[in-house]
């Protein structure tokens, strides 16, 4: 086909967009050279023969050349599909609606952001009451031409006169941070760089605040170095960086990180520090009018519990934790006698899982529960007595209920996924909710139904699935349907709107979304039961909703397709490497596709405690025998695939796709297309362009829409 293409190019752009899936003409993917590269663990030898496609491609000429021809490959396939302009057409039509965050307050005045649209960038805003459109504070969207920096962290002094803010660029986890005045705007001199993850804490008095900062890392690597080291600084206001004075680092212990919070009564500096993305962490404390190198007290010195922080009245420290409590509880801790001997419980666990907590006016503990994906919330106070239930509007997630200890209101986001977000606000004292913010976009609502349902996965647990369509489908086994899974970090997957579901669904598409196991839908022991040489629980519970969708005859195999990002794209690697018959089509994003050496680069050696790795035997066993990259078998038939990925992905390093997508070009033996599709100055989601988001979702369904058979109306 390659010597042809000159001659024939529009013709061929023309056959392969009418012809069905499989009688396409096999697709001329790049050349990619391999290397005899192999490791031996524990006396397994395993090749690596992409290993060159590790570097990064700012510094490798060859891998940059790769990039733009497999880029070319999809874009040419992605651009020949005739639904692709009307998935695009749609998705910019109903993306265009004004979306807002919950406000938060400080000082009497109110933060939020707000998308008018089609803006790349969301823009904060401050006003003097919640429901006002305020005035514009920062506009992201002035910052770069093509959108590719977003607004990271933002934090408002005490006093509400100045804004401390971070700026990251391409979808980078690295950030700078900024100070500008809140009433006036102008911007202060300062400029504080290496920073990652936001923890901004201001002092009391306005005149600083502490942040955490990294080395500098080498020229040329700051998107692939491991991230280690972290340091806790106070800086002054209009000083320089370099004068900024070291609260706190543990040399002794690069991998750990730190989370520092102030009480409201600014009384205590509050420190917690973890050892990998686990909740387990330690506690420690020092009063804040102690000198900035002080010692710190500890409250809780090991790694066996989840202590999070909640607040403090006088002495007694609140906790929210998983000790002696699977599902989570509150618990009081006296500053005078810490640790566990001591606790005495607030709020009880309970069946549902204890999401978060706030403390608020009149000492009121606002608990967001979930119990079976749904949110409930419950205002308790601190005797353990209930005061009220915040009622919601229907079976969805509700999130936010921030707040200060003096606040007696409060405001929370609530949405599904056939209910785009609404803002509402609770008044603490009359135990009622307003809704501040109503959606206001082309999207018939009533028209489209969410039905829960359980299946059985291999061992027999039940696992609980979000099932999204038109009222009235006809259940025939026939229809396009997107499986959508993370499970894993003890992150809970919870009802929520999406403008890319919205449009898959308005042609007739469903959307399934499971509860897998390593998620934290049912508290710490469903998260154990997915991790580590558990991890192919999680496998499992996805295989196992597959094959209920079918055996519902909401689809078929041939019209099932899955998707994840991250954690959730190894997945998708990982079932389609052991069960590639039954799926039609895989959309993995960003995923963790070589489990031998994720923990080199970047963030990587964090997700240890989740994943488990090679240093130790019984690990190694378990996570290659379902590493992506590792379990493609040349000559077998794999689903369509299209991966995706972003030059600039600091977090799951883009290697990942890379090696993969170039296994199973070579691998593939049957018809389906394997494209990778790399995203230019994105990252690995967080402030990515609404522009860049809609190309992305219209190449997806295109995509699906083709290799599930509905392009040519089979």
């Amino acid at each position: 086909m390659q010597r042809i293409q000159n001659i024939f190019c529009l013709l061929l752009v023309v056959c392969i967009a009418g012809l069905a899936p499989g009688q396409e003409a096999k697709l001329k993917y790049p050349e990619t050279r391999r290397v005899d590269q192999v490791d031996t663990f524990y006396g397994v030898d395993v090749a690596d023969p992409y290993r060159w496609l590790e570097e990064d491609p700012r510094n490798s000429p060859e891998v940059a050349s790769w990039i733009k021809a497999q880029n070319d490959v999809a874009r040419k396939y992605l651009d020949a599909i005739p639904s692709r302009k009307e998935f695009a057409e749609r998705l910019k039509e109903l993306w265009n609606y004004p979306r807002y965050s919950v406000p938060q307050q400080t000082a009497g005045k109110y933060f939020f952001h707000k998308n008018d649209g089609l803006q790349d960038q969301s823009v904060l805003y401050v006003s003097d009451t919640c429901a006002a459109e305020g005035r514009i504070l920062l506009d992201p969207n002035s910052w770069s031409e093509d959108g590719t920096i977003s607004l990271g962290a933002a934090k408002v002094s005490d006093d509400g006169r100045y804004l401390a803010y971070g700026r990251k660029e391409s979808g980078s986890d690295w950030s700078t941070i900024y100070v500008q005045q809140v009433d006036t705007g102008e911007a202060l001199d300062d400029q504080l760089l290496w920073t990652r993850w936001g923890n901004i804490v201001w002092n009391a008095q306005s005149t600083g605040f502490f942040y955490t900062r990294y080395p500098e890392p080498k020229e040329g690597q700051q998107f692939q170095s491991s991230v280690t080291d972290p340091m806790i600084y106070f800086h002054r206001l209009e000083t320089l960086q370099a004068e900024d004075v070291l609260v706190y680092c543990r040399p002794d212990h690069p991998t750990w990180s730190f989370w520092l919070e102030q009480t409201d009564d600014n009384r205590f500096l509050v420190l917690s520090i973890g050892r990998s993305t686990d909740p387990q962490n330690q506690v420690w404390y020092r009063p804040v009018a102690a000198p900035l190198d002080s010692a710190w007290v500890p409250l809780v010195e090991d790694f066996e519990n989840e202590f999070e922080f909640v607040g403090n009245v006088g002495e007694q420290f609140y906790f929210r934790t998983d000790f002696k409590a699977p599902t989570k509880r509150v618990v009081a801790m006296d500053r005078g006698a810490p640790g566990r001997e001591q606790l005495a419980e607030v709020i009880p666990a309970s069946d549902a899982t204890l999401e978060s907590v706030a403390l608020l006016a009149g000492d009121r503990l606002v608990a967001s529960y979930l119990r079976d994906v749904v949110s409930q919330v419950r205002v308790i106070a601190l005797d353990g007595s209930l005061i009220s239930e915040v009622e919601m509007p229907g079976a969805g997630s509700a999130h936010g209920f921030g707040g200060r200890k003096d606040d007696t209101e409060t405001f929370y986001m609530f949405t599904s996924y056939n209910m785009p977000t609404s803002i509402y606000r609770y008044d603490l004292t009359a135990g009622r909710s307003e809704q501040i913010r109503a959606p206001q976009i082309d999207f018939p609502a009533a028209k489209f139904e969410v039905r829960q349902a359980f299946y059985e996965s291999a061992d027999g647990t039940r696992i609980p699935i979000l099932v999204t369509h038109r009222r009235g489908l006809e259940l025939d086994g026939q229809n396009p349907t997107l499986l959508y899974g993370y499970g894993g970090f003890n992150i809970s997957l919870t009802p929520r709107f999406s403008v890319e579901y919205a449009v898959w669904m308005e042609q007739g598409g469903v959307v399934a979304v499971a509860n897998l196991r390593g998620g934290g839908e049912y508290g710490e022991p469903w998260h154990q039961a997915g991790k580590k040489t558990n991890k192919q629980n999680v496998f499992d519970d996805f295989i196992a909703a597959a094959e209920w969708l079918v055996a519902e005859r909401y689809t078929s195999s041939q019209r099932l397709a899955i998707k994840g990002g991250s954690n959730g794209g190894l997945l998708v690697g990982a079932v389609m490497t052991q069960r590639p018959e039954l799926f039609g089509a895989c959309l993995p994003a960003v995923g963790v596709m070589d489990m031998l050496r994720y923990q080199i680069f970047t963030a990587g050696h964090f997700w240890r405690d989740e994943f488990g790795t090679v240093d130790d035997p019984e690990e190694f066993k378990a996570v290659y025998a379902y590493s992506p990259y590792h379990n493609l078998q040349e000559g077998k038939h794999y689903p369509a695939t299209m991966v995706t990925t972003a030059d600039t992905d600091d977090r799951v390093v883009p290697m990942h796709s890379f090696k993969f997508g170039a296994a199973l070009q070579r691998a593939q033996a049957g018809s389906g297309p394997t494209l990778l599709r790399i995203e230019k100055r994105a990252g690995h989601g967080a402030g990515t362009p609404i522009s860049k988001r809609i190309d992305a979702a219209a190449d997806n369904w295109a995509f699906l829409w083709r290799n599930l058979g509905m392009e040519s109306g089979e």
